[in-house]
């Protein structure tokens, strides 16, 4: 799946939790942007394991602050 794919579906999943409905970029940052709460991120994120079949450690999380990050981090989970 190439960084263009995983973004584009990145930003489906994310949609449902834009309630501010910004348009979303790999700049976009979770809690400043989105203000999204930790609650609502570690939904997110069962959904992006999920959808990648991955595992995203908890530890990796705190340093995942834009979509672009989280992107990168997925692609490199899947690799």
């Amino acid at each position: 799946m190439t960084d263009q794919a995983i973004a584009a579906r990145l930003f489906a999943l994310i949609e449902p939790f834009n309630r501010k409905g910004l348009a979303l970029s790999a700049d976009t940052h979770f809690a400043n942007d989105l203000e999204l709460d930790s609650l609502t991120v570690m939904d997110l994120v069962a959904n992006i394991e999920d959808e990648w079949d991955i595992n995203m450690p908890l530890n990796m999380l705190p340093d995942l602050e834009t979509v672009g990050q989280v992107a990168d981090a997925v692609a490199k989970l899947k690799g």
